[in-house]
Formats: C-alpha cells, structure tokens, sequence
C-alpha cells in the first residue's frame, strides 16, 4: 500500500473517503464506489478479472479508482477489504475476550455498560447531525398520506420494524409487519399500491430480501421511505426519500439506539400529521 499517512487504514475510514467524494466522483469511478460498498466481500475476494466483469466495468477502471482514492494500486486498496474481513471475524468469544482487558479499576459490567452507552450517544448525535429538515418533512408527508404503511427490515433491524408496527398499532395507523413465516412476503406485497407507502430498512451487509421487496414497490410506484447507512446502498436507490443513519459500536457489538430513535421520530410525527387532515 502507498506510504501516504492519510490514506484509510481501515474500512470505515475508507468508506467515509468514498462517500466524502460520491459527488465528484466520475461516471465509471461512481459505479465501482457503489458496487464496492454494497458487495465489500466480493472486492475482497474476487480478482480484478472478475470484479470488474460483474460490476459491469474494464479492469483498467479498478485501477483508475483505486488511484483515485490515493493508494498505488487495485490490490492496495483490496487489502483494506480483507483487512475488514479479519477484523469481522472476529468470533463473539474473542470479542468478549477483549473486555477483559484493562478496567481501570472498574467492574467489567461497568466497562460494558459504559462502552455501550457511549456508542449510543455518538450514534445519536451523528444522526441527529445528519438528518436534514426537509428530508425529515418529506418523509412525514408522505406516510402521514398513505393508507397502508409496509414495515420491511429484517435480521438486526427487524426489532426497529416490529417496534414501529407496535407503536403505528397503538397509534391507529394501518401498517403491515412484513414477516410471514409462510414464506408469502411477495403475495402479501402485491396488495401495496401508490396511495400506500412502505419504510424499509437495511445496512451493510444488506439484507437481499429487504433490497428486493424495496425495489419491486418503488417499481410500482410505491413511495419507499429508507433508513440506511450510505448513499451507494441499493436501498437507497430505490427510496424516495432515505436517511443515512451510521450506528457505533463498542468492542465489535453494534446497537440500534440512534436508529430506534429516528424511527420512534417517524413514527410519532405520522400520527402528528394525521391530527392536522
């Protein structure tokens, strides 16, 4: 790798260089920065050859982006993505292991406690700072509108769907969990129209079936309001309105109290809107 001391050591510092220049970034370069932060196991994996084949570029253009970014050339910039599969693998019990560590005098439940209390209040300032008032309009106008309101997320940001579909419950606003267990999503989907909206939420590595329900609404002209972590998510591509929400995490543990937070925002300004019809 380059010698330069401001190139990313690692791949959140990598993935914040990418998204610090997605509106400069030419054509082609903004294919492969996509394609790079939804897919980073296949950049870490896959050859030159073969990652440029299906991200639908030359080779010639892994190079030229990773240049672009400041690093010698394409396998430079393929050792951070390996690098994050090392630091991902880390298994639970390692992670635990780790906790164990110096103290400074306080109880080890303390230590955690504190640790994860610490990354849920950097969470939430991030996406406090990050949320833009007009956006956080526009996503309120357009749920407080619909008639139904599709809930879809699923593995870690299940809880924040089933949570909203709770509250929206509560609340006397129609909104359907997708969840089936009879494996019936796409029937259940089909019933959604313009006049209903849908909140999916999903982050990195994105869950396919949350992608593609996202996707086949907004092909129907559903309006999709998404809760994501980058604007290369495919999620993103298919909203009509999306937030960026980045979660900290202590010791390799990720929580979801600056997302919970957002959500429980949309929600209760929903049901605010609607007081006003």
């Amino acid at each position: 790798m380059d010698n330069d001391v401001s190139l990313p050591r690692d791949f959140d510092a990598l993935r914040t260089m990418i998204l610090d220049r997605r509106e400069v970034l030419p054509k082609r370069l903004a294919q492969i920065a996509a394609y790079a932060l939804s897919n980073p196991d296949e950049i870490a994996f896959g050859t030159a050859a073969s990652i440029a084949q299906t991200a639908g570029v030359q080779p010639s253009t892994l190079i030229r982006f990773a240049q672009h970014l400041g690093f010698d050339g394409f396998t430079s910039l393929q050792s951070v993505f390996r690098e994050r599969l090392r630091e991902r693998q880390v298994s639970y019990e390692e992670r635990l292991s780790a906790l164990r560590g110096d103290t400074h005098g306080l109880s080890t439940n303390r230590v955690i406690l504190n640790g994860f209390l610490t990354a849920a209040s950097h969470s939430i300032e991030t996406i406090s700072h990050n949320v833009e008032e007009e956006v956080l309009e526009s996503a309120v106008n357009i749920l407080a509108g619909a008639e139904t309101i599709y809930l879809l997320a699923r593995r870690r940001s299940y809880p924040i769907t089933a949570y909203m579909a709770y509250a929206f419950g509560k609340l006397k606003i129609r909104n359907q969990l997708i969840e089936s267990t009879a494996g019936i999503d796409p029937e259940i989907l089909s019933f959604a129209k313009p006049s209903d909206a849908a909140i999916a939420i999903s982050f990195s590595p994105y869950a396919s079936a949350t992608i593609e329900h996202a996707a086949a609404l907004a092909a129907r002209n559903v309006p999709v309001v998404a809760i994501t972590d980058s604007a290369f998510s495919p999620l993103a591509q298919s909203a009509k309105v999306w937030f960026e929400a980045a979660e900290g995490d202590f010791s390799g543990f990720r929580s979801l109290s600056g997302t919970m937070a957002l959500a429980m925002a949309l929600t209760v300004s929903v049901a605010e809107k609607r007081r006003s019809f």
